[in-house]
């Protein structure tokens, strides 16, 4: 099937630029020296995270338990589970735990540990327990600097139905800076506090078997990662607007765009309209730091050719653009497909049930999209 006869708005999937893009950072972490562990909550996809994890010792991260049952149904079996614990998901987590070689989880709570304990230790199983740390990013995690930290990887290491598995974080701060040494700045103090804190926890006496950090712009711009175990980017796989935006990667390795049709010409306000809004592309401004008038994606042709033309303003299934150019005003008649590339791939993908993937210019397969929670 040829582009032209999908229905409008749809998800296009680049089959060769995701091998690329997967192989990039399987030699990157490689080359790093850590284990490479995934974040497939950009893609919620079987299928593309069997490329990403090919050659691999196979682990993944999610951010939802849909995501973790979806992936344990699709043959992986050691899955972080990225976002802090609280008892409401206590079932499913131990349900995910018995079937599953490792099921992790991440804690920041004084009041997670014997609660999680106690229902573990109910149904049997045994659940890996990892600290979130705050390394600066101030979203979730222990402050890198606190005492607690050593206390509570003891108090998890004193249950029986409990793993301590190690410390993670999430330097998220990283795609707020515009400049690469910035960004390398960041990485590298994600990295040096949290090798701090694991000695700190060893010498109390509990082992620390991982250390693990992530982020694209992070992997894309550290020089070495001394005392981290594993990284876990996920952004990747696609990159989108926001990292070419940025400088993290050219425009040809972005994977993923949205099909979409004109369905408004305006010659008077030398604007179209399109049929993919604040729905079938979100509403990121992405690196609007960078690029101010990045609005809500770019603009290419059915070849992926990019037209120097921006998503304006979008509304939910209106997306406007603004066409000063008469020539190629006169090009974009109602009905026309273009294709954009939106600000911030993963939630984008994430507002579609299946990718439509595309080979040579032909679609050749649908990949099915786990969503919910």
């Amino acid at each position: 099937m040829r582009l032209n006869n999908l229905q409008t708005p749809s998800l296009i999937l680049e089959k060769a630029r995701v091998q690329q893009n997967a192989d990039l950072m399987h030699q990157r972490a490689q080359t790093l020296g850590v284990r490479l562990r995934p974040h497939i909550k950009t893609h919620k996809c079987v299928e593309i995270a069997r490329l990403q994890t090919a050659g691999q010792f196979g682990g993944i991260t999610v951010s939802t338990l849909a995501e973790a049952e979806a992936m344990l149904a699709g043959g992986f079996s050691d899955i972080t589970y990225a976002v802090p614990v609280e008892p409401g998901k206590f079932r499913r987590v131990c349900e995910l735990a018995r079937r599953s070689d490792v099921f992790t989880v991440i804690t920041d709570s004084r009041e997670i540990p014997e609660a999680l304990h106690r229902a573990a230790q109910e149904a049997g199983v045994r659940i890996r327990v990892q600290l979130e740390i705050d390394t600066g990013d101030n979203r979730c995690g222990l402050d890198w600097e606190s005492a607690e930290i050593v206390e509570l990887a003891n108090l998890v290491n004193r249950f029986p139905s409990l793993e301590f598995g190690g410390i993670l974080t999430h330097a998220g701060h990283t795609y707020t800076s515009a400049a690469g040494n910035e960004r390398l700045r960041i990485a590298a103090e994600e990295r040096d506090r949290m090798g701090e804190i694991a000695h700190r926890i060893r010498l109390s006496g509990v082992a620390v078997p991982t250390v693990s950090v992530g982020s694209t712009p992070g992997m894309m711009a550290i020089d070495h990662l001394e005392g981290v175990t594993e990284a876990r980017p996920g952004n990747y796989i696609f990159f989108d607007a926001f990292q070419t935006d940025m400088g993290n990667c050219p425009a040809e390795s972005c994977a993923l765009t949205v099909l979409a049709a004109v369905i408004h010409q305006n010659g008077n306000a030398q604007k179209v309209v399109i049929d993919a809004g604040a729905i079938a592309l979100s509403k990121d401004r992405g690196a609007c730091a960078v690029r101010p008038d990045c609005g809500y994606g770019r603009v290419l042709d059915l070849e992926g050719n990019d037209l120097g033309l921006t998503v304006a303003a979008v509304s939910q299934e209106h997306g406007q653009i603004q066409v000063s150019n008469p020539e190629l005003f006169e090009k974009l008649t109602v009905g026309t497909r273009v294709r954009i590339l939106t600000n911030h791939s993963c939630l984008t993908a994430a507002q579609y049930d299946h990718y439509n993937v595309l080979e040579s210019g032909q679609i050749v397969d649908q990949w099915k999209i786990h969503r919910g929670w």
